[in-house]
């Protein structure tokens, strides 16, 4: 795929990608409904802060009806976008979706609005923005909080590189449509701090395949939510092997993709 250029950092729907673990997961090896409602409750957040810049606090969310589970091992994407806005409040819907990583199968899980009120907000908030395009690289963000950061007060290197190994696999996984396993980082460069409050985005793309390797690209940002700033913080490619039960390389052509 072609590197994409600097058009590619323009605000889309915010998105928030994670893959269901173990300690995420109730006794029946679906997701929680807890933390589903927490991702849910982020990227309103997140929503929210980027359309106003400003600070804000979580008021309420409507009735949320869980439809179909996700399971453990599963892809789950929860979308937020600006629907509503009032004088200091705003309401955000947000889309939890699970995916199936090895048949690209995608259950819509639930939709919510959570309202939000603004705190020290400016004098009028924005209007509803208009629905854009979300073309371009895969993209997820989240929101740096205080236990992800070293003892300078930025992102810790390791919390950010949990991060773009998650979207480097998401990626060669959507790609092969296999079982895949990170071979190897072949560099990775940090160029700015990221604090905590402000949100981390990355962006990845296969670059380019082999008989069962992807090599994966993955850029870095991190966002001002106060002020809309980004920066570019860092950069890398990462190497994904498509394999079978056995944990053993697998042709990418037997998968069909």
């Amino acid at each position: 795929m072609e590197r994409p250029g600097p058009a590619a950092t323009s605000r889309k729907t915010t998105r928030l990608v994670d893959i269901v673990f173990p300690g995420a997961t109730n006794h029946h090896g679906t997701l929680f409904g807890g933390a589903g409602l927490a991702h849910m409750d982020r990227v309103a957040f997140l929503a929210a802060a980027r359309h106003a810049q400003a600070d804000f606090v979580t008021a309420s969310c409507e009735r949320i009806d869980f439809l179909a589970p996700a399971r453990l091992g599963e892809i789950i994407e929860a979308t937020g976008r600006v629907v509503r806005v009032g004088r200091r409040s705003l309401g955000v819907e947000v889309e939890l979706i699970a995916e199936a990583p090895l048949t690209g199968e995608r259950r819509h899980c639930t939709r919510g609005v959570f309202n939000m009120v603004a705190v020290g907000t400016p004098a009028v908030l924005p209007p509803v923005p208009e629905p854009a395009a979300d073309d371009g690289p895969f993209r997820m963000a989240d929101l740096v909080l205080p236990e992800q950061t070293s003892h300078y007060g930025s992102l810790y290197g390791g919390s950010a590189l949990a991060m773009l190994g998650k979207a480097a696999f998401v990626v060669a996984t959507r790609q092969s449509r296999r079982a895949v396993v990170m071979a190897s980082t072949r560099r990775v460069d940090f160029v700015h701090q990221i604090r905590p409050g402000d949100m981390a985005e990355v962006e990845a793309w296969v670059e380019s395949t082999g008989r069962s390797s992807m090599t994966v690209a993955v850029r870095l940002w991190s966002e001002d939510l106060a002020s809309g700033a980004r920066h570019p913080c860092g950069s890398g490619e990462f190497v994904m092997v498509a394999v079978d039960e056995r944990q053993r390389p697998v042709a990418l052509a037997a998968s069909g993709a």
